[in-house]
């Protein structure tokens, strides 16, 4: 675990493969499960830059709400509708939903 700790200090961003094949180059014979979870006891984590898949880019237009106040009191009064696209044996087909409330 202390050779651990030297090599997360000076290459933080390897991950347990990685340090598993240092820890094998230096003569100790361990797997990546052991590793692993020795990592998870330490509380080490491979740093490196992270998606951003929620940060919303500053040049995108906001648009309101529009049903934030309106109170559904009819048949037909709202419409919703969405697609997703579903992946098949051979290729792959698009899915339309509609809902009317």
């Amino acid at each position: 675990m202390r050779l651990m700790d030297e090599f997360h200090l000076r290459w933080p961003f390897y991950g347990s493969p990685r340090l598993t094949y240092c820890l094998n180059e230096a003569g100790y014979a361990v797997n990546r499960k052991r590793v692993q979870r020795l990592m998870r006891l330490m509380g080490m984590e491979a740093t490196y830059p992270r998606p951003r898949t929620s940060d919303p880019h500053p040049e995108h237009r906001i648009y309101p709400y529009l049903l934030r106040d309106v109170v559904v009191s009819r048949a037909d009064q709202v419409w919703s509708t969405d697609i997703t696209y579903v992946p098949m044996r051979r290729g792959f087909m698009y899915l339309v939903t509609t809902v009317r409330l």
